[in-house]
C-alpha cells in the first residue's frame, strides 16, 4: 500500500494514537492497547509510517468535540483495512445512532446475515477505529455490558457520555 500517518494526542478520554492514510482515518489506538501493536499494524498494511499531526488535525478536532460531549456523529473519510465481511459490519456499525445501542444480532439482521450473530462479533473486535466506528455500542442481546477493545471501564465512559445509563453492569431500560 502506501504512506501511512501517524500522530499521539492526548484527549479526556485518554492518550490516542490516529493513523490516517491519503483515503482517510485508518486506525485509532486507544490507552488501553499497546503502543507496539498500533505500529506493528501500521507496518503491517503501509509501505511507509511517518509522523505527521499536520494530517490528522481534523480527526484530532472531531475526536476532541465528541469527547467533550459536542459532537454526535464524525464527518471523516475512513480507509477501512480488513476482509468484505468486516468492512460489512463496520458499515452496519456505524448505522447506530449517538445515544442508542445495538447487539450481535441486531448488526447480523442488518447486514442480511441472521445467523452471523457471532461472525459479527469477531469483526466488531476486530474494529481497527474504536469511537469513530461506534463499537462502543454494541451490548450483549439481554443488555449486559459485552467485551470491548478499550475495556469495560471505557466503554461505560463512552455510553454514559452519549448519555446512556448503566446500572449493574448492564443498560438500564427506558420506562
Amino acid at each position: 500500500m502506501e504512506k501511512v500517518y501517524y500522530t499521539k494526542f492526548m484527549s479526556n478520554l485518554g492518550e490516542m494514537f490516529i493513523a490516517s492514510s491519503d483515503l482517510g482515518v485508518c486506525r485509532l489506538k486507544l490507552e488501553s492497547e499497546r503502543v507496539e501493536s498500533f505500529f506493528d499494524w501500521m507496518k503491517r498494511n503501509f509501505v511507509e509510517v511517518q509522523e505527521n499531526n499536520e494530517m490528522n488535525l481534523e480527526v484530532i478536532r472531531q475526536l476532541s468535540l465528541y469527547g467533550k460531549g459536542q459532537l454526535k456523529e464524525f464527518d471523516l473519510k475512513l480507509h477501512l483495512i480488513g476482509t468484505p465481511f468486516q468492512k460489512l459490519v463496520w458499515n452496519g456499525l456505524r448505522t447506530i445512532p449517538y445515544g442508542e445501542v445495538a447487539s450481535y444480532k441486531d448488526i447480523a439482521l442488518l447486514i442480511g446475515s441472521p445467523k452471523g450473530f457471532r461472525a459479527v462479533g469477531m469483526a466488531n473486535n476486530r474494529n481497527p477505529i474504536p469511537i469513530i466506528i461506534p463499537c462502543h455500542r454494541i451490548i450483549g442481546h439481554g443488555g449486559d455490558l459485552v467485551g470491548y477493545g478499550g475495556g469495560l471501564d471505557m466503554k461505560m465512559k463512552l455510553l454514559q457520555l452519549e448519555g446512556i445509563h448503566i446500572n449493574e453492569g448492564r443498560v438500564a431500560t427506558k420506562k
